[in-house]
């Protein structure tokens, strides 16, 4: 049998069940039925690209080789197209960053998971859905993308149950989680924050306990306090929970907030991004860092439900690269 990377390719003819069974038994699987990778798929996934054999990094815990030809291997397996290896490769050099703590990340009883969030002009050309349940099922790329980067971590980092993730219960974002930040609204995107640029086309990865709904304190948040007050009492909440009350040091906190609210907010006078960000932190008496420390992220679709993204209380920082 031909492989790749040490990973098996399967035949044109072989048979959807034989294949799903090959996969499984190279303990490549995360559950779910995986595309077969046939040597056309991959081929075509790397068609192009030089250097694919130059490692770019050793993905903990088990510090398998980050190449090109081994994310090409899990974004076939993924669903994705060729497009879309880049987004995932460069989220996969993003999470080694040390601040982003991966081996904490992979290794922990606890239940973080990574997110993905793209940004710019990239995020539209592959349609990475920033409308409608972005961050639930329904578009492939999302769904794709997200795979993808989770079976790096499983297959080329080793991250399996009880061989190096150890969580005690795990959750549905180690299945996948990606989406995109929205084009348009009244605060700076992320990237021109960080300094990047205004819309650019770049990833941030993110290191997350889970995702809480959160809404307006009147139903419909005719004012920025009443939009933000429970956002306050979520993140107060969750350092509770996660046991961060017990240390001194606090983080980054992630909040996405759909169009509507955020053109709510706006609307009042000198409710800017800045305003925004140290009203969540006086108010929530040093939830973060900083106020920069606040990310707001314009996304989804209409309605008045934000989501709230607490960055895991083991310790991660969130890390953006541009692409």
């Amino acid at each position: 049998m031909r492989e790749w990377c040490g990973w098996p390719v399967v035949e044109e003819t072989t048979a959807w069940e034989t294949a799903q069974k090959l996969l499984t038994e190279a303990e490549l699987s995360d559950g779910l039925p995986l595309v077969p990778p046939t040597q056309k798929r991959l081929d075509t996934m790397v068609a192009g690209l030089a250097s694919r054999e130059e490692s770019h990094g050793m993905m903990p815990p088990m510090f398998g080789d980050i190449t090109i030809d081994a994310v090409a291997y899990q974004c076939v397996i993924a669903g994705c197209v060729p497009e879309e290896l880049p987004v995932v490769l460069a989220a996969a050099q993003a999470i080694l960053e040390p601040d982003f703590n991966l081996l904490g990340i992979a290794t922990t009883t606890g239940s973080a998971a990574v997110a993905l969030c793209v940004h710019g002009p990239i995020a539209r050309k592959l349609g990475i859905n920033a409308t409608t349940n972005c961050i639930g099922p329904g578009t492939r790329a999302n769904a794709c993308i997200g795979r993808a980067l989770q079976l790096c971590l499983r297959n080329i980092g080793g991250a399996r149950s009880e061989t190096g993730d150890m969580a005690t219960m795990g959750q549905p974002a180690k299945f996948t989680l990606c989406f995109a930040e929205r084009n348009e609204g009244p605060f700076p995107g992320l990237t021109e924050r960080l300094g990047l640029g205004k819309d650019v086309s770049a990833i941030t990865a993110m290191g997350i306990s889970g995702t809480a709904e959160v809404l307006p304190g009147d139903g419909e948040g005719a004012t920025p306090e009443a939009i933000l007050d429970p956002v306050i009492a979520a993140m107060r909440a969750e350092i509770v929970m996660s046991g961060q009350s017990r240390k001194n040091q606090r983080g980054e906190q992630v909040l996405l907030l759909p169009l509507e609210l955020a053109e709510k907010i706006a609307k009042h006078d000198a409710w800017d991004l800045k305003r925004v960000q140290r009203y969540l932190f006086d108010k929530g008496e040093d939830v973060a860092t900083a106020p920069e420390a606040i990310h707001p992220i314009v996304t989804g679709g209409a309605g008045y439900k934000m989501a709230y993204l607490p960055i895991w209380g083991g310790g991660s920082q969130t890390v953006m690269r541009r692409l």
